[in-house]
């Protein structure tokens, strides 16, 4: 999920990171690539944040009465199969 920003989009901010992370930072990455590299990360533990935040709106909304066909593991495994075999055309149809 690479964003690409333009430099007049782009804001200079003051961050203090423990000397240990810096130090294993400078192994890895090069001097001019490290605001490329922590907005990479930035966007990534976002995007896990934000995911976390609907999972935990979303708790509860499915409930077993609402869905007696789900109940085991072996209904949704039907159910998943079932649906994924709906995906598959025939090879006689994709060949023509």
């Amino acid at each position: 999920m690479e964003r690409h920003l333009s430099s007049s989009s782009q804001k200079k901010i003051t961050v203090v990171l423990p000397g240990e992370l810096l130090s294993r930072l400078d192994e890895i990455v090069p001097r001019r690539a490290r605001s490329h590299f922590i907005a990479e990360a930035i966007e990534e533990q976002l995007a896990i944040a934000e995911q976390s935040a609907a999972l935990e709106a979303a708790a509860g909304s499915w409930t077993d009465e609402d869905y007696p066909h789900l109940r085991t593991n072996q209904d949704i495994d039907r159910w998943l199969g079932e649906l994924r075999a709906s995906w598959i055309i025939p090879t006689e149809v994709a060949d023509e």
